[in-house]
């Protein structure tokens, strides 16, 4: 059980306010964002030592902590590295070298890894044991289970190995990155006690990684697959005898190095890097603890890395695998309660769908609203003979997807179909190469967005003919991906509209990234690399301002990541001028918060909890009449300023009411999954007063949307009926 405690750090000396930010210290001014990185998912990391959550859901957070950790690698100490190798000594913005940054992050790596395997070993056994589940050791296992596992390993284990010598005549084998491995001593026992052999055993990944054995004495028995193949190595050496194993896997660098200038085919390009991706430079050896020094000695040779990058097991190599647990175990009471998404909207028909739209925004907040509804508006207007053309944006859009069905279809019906699908989108791009083609086969024009420039905003345009012969848009635009599987996982909000100044401010959106690319005029959404930011930083000021003439001042925001010093810098600005500002952040935040003169007006929140929290929703006072955006855009760097990404202004007082209730509030007011990030970039679970009541802002969502109603023909009457009212 995680402990929950009072504030405890100290004191933060107060800034002198007459002394220009320009002028302080990088380090007081920002924390480094790789560091911020790991205390974030330290946080998921609590939830796996939390009992108040229930058990196999502890095994999820830990199996993400571990998966959260292999990309960090693959990804950002990676780049690190590359900077290191290439003699690059710029600066991170919290005044760290590459060479410095890295010494720091390893400790807290380290320090992370073990933390985790102490949880597996410590916590979550444990608990399963004691709820039933047993781990027993192969030496162990029964006489029935052993027989079990002997013939499973004969008819479907043996059969796909492959043994790996490594001597003069066979080179070290390149293994693939991640890949769960088993190292092997070998010695031949009619030539006495010298050198030994070493080989390598590849576990498949075809098979599971965890076994379900036969129930003893009433209890459920699980074998991870890499024991079984462990305890079964003799089979493949005859004549050898078994000295020593480990297992081990090598974790590579996964950047892709594309060079969008000069590739005449971008998909092949990228392509041929996802090949080079498996066999990447090492960043990261994982071996068990009691791994023998002659097998460290030369790993770390032939992999070319330093003590510093070996990391220690004390248990499953690979515990982003446990996750298999959650769905072998049949056990509801250790699950969440299934959610049920409310199907808000119902509709019969294009002409029904598209007359509600005419009469009011739509705003959904998934997964409590059902993503069905965003699916239907493109169904529904793939069929519609009365629909022209149709255009979306596509960053990840998994391995199933119906939405990408429809687009096809609408091809097929000879609209005029336009999706621009990034490739780009790190680690689902072979996803989205299998649906770019698919889509080009149906007659769908596929883009590849802007040379060097991700497409990461979320929008959906269809143009159609009404009765009256005028053409009108309408459009969706969102937070999250057009994903069915992470709709279901992630929290996110989107918006169905007709306002013809919107669906003209998209339309000019898409032209800008199909067409030449040009700086937009817009009145209403804000596009980055374009506009987002200064319209940022402009709406920063403002509040600012009223502040200063006595008008109300505010800034909330909710986002999965802060981290753009010009950002940062501005909201201390503010806070210095006596704006309070709210933020919920859910992973890197480089601000500070709660310095005296510096940011004691700022706090930062952080909520983790069983929906990955992924909405970006932005909120400004404006002087009483406030302005309020969703956005598939973080206030980061590359979001914006090497992302095209779209910032929407919600105008329906209604659901501009909502949004920031919904969104905004509950979250800012979360004591029971909500941490505090603390001015030193760690953060602390929030702490209840003894008379306040729990509020759980997932949950209270949950709750809400059950007590929805589906949106019948007769309650759209009562709502036109309530808007004309109004007017």
């Amino acid at each position: 059980m995680t402990e929950r405690h009072e504030p405890t750090d100290p004191p933060q000396p107060r800034l002198p306010a007459d002394v220009p930010l320009a002028a302080l210290d990088k380090k007081a001014l920002f924390v480094n964002r790789e560091l911020s990185w790991l205390a974030f998912n330290r946080r998921v990391l609590e939830e796996a030592q939390d009992a108040h959550t229930p058990l196999l859901e502890r095994i999820k957070f830990l199996a993400i902590a571990s998966t959260n950790l292999d990309e960090f690698f693959e990804i950002r100490v990676a780049g690190i590295m590359e900077m290191i190798d290439a003699g690059i000594q710029t600066e991170s913005h919290d005044g760290l070298k590459p060479a410095d940054e890295l010494a720091m992050v390893r400790a807290d790596a380290h320090a992370f890894s073990n933390a985790m395997h102490r949880t597996w070993c410590e916590h979550l056994l444990p608990d399963l044991v004691a709820a039933g589940f047993h781990f027993p050791a192969i030496r162990e296992l029964a006489a029935e289970q052993s027989k079990w596992v002997d013939t499973w390993f004969e008819r479907e284990v043996y059969p796909i190995l492959t043994p790996l010598a490594i001597d003069t005549a066979h080179p070290f084998p390149v293994l693939l990155n991640k890949s769960l491995n088993i190292v092997v001593l070998l010695q031949d026992p009619q030539k006495g006690r010298r050198a030994h052999r070493m080989a390598v055993v590849q576990v498949p990944r075809t098979l599971p990684r965890v076994m379900q054995l036969p129930e003893h004495d009433g209890h459920r028995c699980y074998v991870f697959t890499a024991d079984v193949v462990q305890a079964n190595l003799h089979t493949l050496f005859p004549g050898l005898e078994v000295v020593h194993t480990s297992t081990f896997r090598v974790t590579r660098d996964s950047n892709l190095e594309v060079d969008e200038m000069q590739a005449t085919d971008l998909m092949s390009s990228i392509e041929k890097e996802l090949v080079k991706r498996r066999r990447g430079e090492p960043v990261r050896l994982e071996i068990d603890s009691g791994a023998h020094p002659e097998v460290l000695e030369r790993f770390l040779k032939a992999f070319g890395l330093e003590s510093d990058d070996v990391y220690f097991c004390d248990g499953p190599v690979n515990l982003g695998r446990i996750m298999e647990l959650y769905s072998l175990i049949e056990r509801p009471d250790l699950k969440e309660p299934q959610a049920q998404p409310r199907r808000l909207w119902r509709w019969r028909s294009p002409d029904d769908m598209f007359s509600d739209l005419r009469d009011g925004d739509i705003l959904l907040h998934h997964p409590y609203d059902s993503f069905a509804t965003v699916e239907d508006f493109v169904r529904l207007s793939a069929s519609d003979p009365s629909v022209l053309a149709i255009k979306q944006t596509i960053y990840r859009a998994g391995t199933e997807n119906v939405m990408v069905d429809s687009l096809i279809e609408a091809a097929q019906r000879r609209k005029q179909v336009t999706v621009i699908v990034e490739l780009k989108a790190r680690f689902d791009e072979e996803a989205n190469i299998h649906w770019a083609r698919r889509m080009e086969q149906a007659g769908v024009h596929v883009v590849y967005g802007i040379v060097n420039m991700k497409t990461h905003a979320k929008c959906t345009l269809i143009v159609r003919r009404e009765d009256d012969g005028t053409l009108r848009r309408y459009c969706h635009l969102g937070t999250g991906n057009y994903n069915p599987s992470t709709a279901r996982l992630y929290t996110d909000v989107g918006m169905l509209t007709a306002r013809r100044e919107l669906g003209e401010e998209v339309a000019e959106t898409f032209n800008m990234i199909t067409g030449f690319t040009r700086a937009p005029q817009m009145e209403h959404l804000l596009v980055a690399p374009f506009t987002l930011r200064d319209q940022l930083l402009r709406l920063i000021r403002g509040e600012i301002e009223n502040h200063d003439a006595g008008r109300p001042a505010a800034i909330k925001a909710k986002l999965n990541n802060l981290a753009d010093p010009t950002v940062i810098l501005a909201l201390y600005e503010a806070s210095r001028a006596g704006v309070e500002i709210d933020l919920c952040v859910r992973s890197v935040c480089c601000l500070r918060p709660g310095v005296p003169g510096l940011s004691e007006n700022i706090t930062v929140k952080a909520i983790v909890d069983r929906f990955l929290e992924h909405s970006r929703v932005y909120y400004f006072e404006n002087a009483g009449d406030p302005k309020v955006y969703l956005s598939s855009a973080d206030w980061m760097i590359r979001n914006l300023d090497r992302r095209v990404e779209v910032a929407t202004p919600v105008l329906d007082p209604d659901l501009k009411e909502r949004l920031v209730a919904e969104v905004l509030e509950l979250s800012l007011r979360d004591n029971v999954k909500a941490h505090r990030i603390l001015p030193d970039g760690q953060s602390e679970r929030i702490v209840r007063a003894p008379d306040e009541p729990p509020l759980r802002s997932q949950a209270a969502l949950l709750e809400q949307a059950m007590r929805k109603q589906d949106v019948t023909p007769e309650s759209r009457r009562r709502k036109r009926d309530k808007k004309k009212r109004r007017r």
